[in-house]
C-alpha cells in the first residue's frame, strides 16, 4: 500500500467514523477550569485551535456581508481577539483561574469571552 492509499484509508475510516458516531450532548462536556487547569500546554492550545476554527468556519460561512454584532459573535470576536496568539489567550484563562480558583466550574469558553473578547472589542469600538 502507497502513502497516498494508507492516507485515503484513513481519510475514509475517519469520515465513516464521523458519520455513523451520533454525539449526544449529555456524553460531551463543557470545559471550564476544573478541565483547563488539569491539562497540559498542547491540550490548551488545542482548544483554543478547535474555537478559532469555528469562528473562522463561520466567518466564511457568512461571506462578504457578515451580520452586525446583534446577530452573530463573529465580529465582536474578531475585533476583540485581533492581535491574539494562541499563547496569549491561552495566558489569559490561565492567570483568571490561577486568579480565581473558585470559579473553576465557570466555562472556558465564558472566560474568553468576558476576559478577553469584549474588553478588546469595546475598547476596539471606543477609538
Amino acid at each position: 500500500m502507497t502513502g497516498t492509499q494508507f492516507r485515503s484509508a484513513v481519510i475514509a475510516c475517519a469520515v465513516l467514523l464521523a458519520v455513523t458516531t451520533t454525539v449526544r450532548a449529555d456524553v460531551v462536556p463543557i470545559v471550564n477550569g476544573e478541565h483547563w487547569t488539569k491539562s497540559s500546554e498542547q491540550v490548551k492550545k488545542a482548544y483554543l485551535v478547535g474555537v478559532a476554527n469555528i469562528l473562522q468556519i463561520e466567518a466564511a460561512y457568512q461571506g462578504p456581508n457578515p451580520p452586525s454584532d446583534a446577530q452573530s459573535l463573529v465580529p465582536m470576536a474578531a475585533k476583540g481577539l485581533r492581535g491574539h496568539t494562541l499563547d496569549s489567550v491561552r495566558s489569559a484563562v490561565d492567570s483568571f483561574y490561577a486568579a480565581h480558583p473558585e470559579r473553576l466550574q465557570r466555562p472556558v469558553v465564558e472566560v474568553i469571552w468576558y476576559e478577553v473578547v469584549v474588553p478588546r472589542s469595546a475598547k476596539a469600538a471606543a477609538k
